[in-house]
């Protein structure tokens, strides 16, 4: 009969075992499924944060991008401004001088006429055919 409980608590044991080992790798597979939870959690925590530094980042670019535009029209506006007003002033400036135009053509030209009558009064005086009254006045000679 040694045999047989022998054998039996050999069975017993082996059940026993078997039972622990069991249990091991169910505790085994417990921590394995816990860590895999965990890590598809850092994972989903971490593709998160990046999708918001990601979208943070395409927000501030397009209010740089937003800025930028504003103050490109802002620049190109007062440009316009002064280049309208450079050439209202270069309008005012040429008609001013065309107004003054015509007073200055006139009294060159009244200058040049004089200059140009004086020149025959000499050329007739030398000549002697100018006026015996202008001869007088403008070339005193001896007469005789």
């Amino acid at each position: 009969m040694a045999s047989h409980d022998q054998s039996y608590k050999a069975g017993e044991t082996m059940g026993r075992t078997e039972e622990k080992t069991n249990q091991m790798m169910g505790n085994i597979g417990d921590k394995a499924q816990t860590a895999k939870e965990k890590a598809q959690q850092t994972a989903q925590a971490a593709k998160e944060k990046t999708q918001q530094t990601a979208q943070a980042a395409k927000d501030k670019t397009h209010q740089t991008a937003q800025a930028t535009k504003e103050k490109a029209q802002d620049t190109s506006c007062q440009a316009r401004e002064k280049g309208s007003e450079m050439g209202q002033a270069t309008k005012e400036k040429a008609q001013s001088g065309k107004d003054n135009s015509p007073g200055l053509l006139q009294t060159t030209g009244e200058k040049v006429k004089g200059v140009a009558q004086g020149a025959t009064e000499a050329v007739k005086n030398t000549l002697g055919m100018g006026n015996d009254e202008q001869n007088n006045d403008n070339f005193p000679t001896n007469r005789r």
